[in-house]
């Protein structure tokens, strides 16, 4: 007799985990690092999210699908830190 087949999860709890990662970083970043060095360090947090969810996807969910998770996870993490360090941007240029 074979055993029934367990509901997937849900890949959307890892991407939104590497979502929330990289909101993380980007907000650290825009507090800590100086204005003119801002641009490096998100592209460092960049990485550091590529590699979060790159263990995020392997260890939360099958094989199939990877490259589609990976491609979510990647570009709403860009999309997230575009948005904070354009908020960061716009506060600058306000003076805040």
């Amino acid at each position: 007799m074979s055993q029934p087949q367990l509901a997937p999860r849900s890949p959307l709890i890892g991407i939104a985990a590497v979502w929330i990662v990289s909101a993380l970083i980007a907000v650290a970043v825009g507090i800590v690092a100086p204005l003119d060095q801002r641009v490096g360090w998100l592209c460092v947090g960049l990485g550091i999210t590529l590699i979060v969810a790159f263990a995020v996807q392997i260890f939360s969910a099958p094989a199939q699908g990877f490259i589609g998770r990976m491609g979510a996870s990647m570009l709403g993490a860009l999309v997230v830190m575009g948005l904070v360090s354009a908020g960061f941007g716009l506060a600058a240029l306000s003076g805040l």
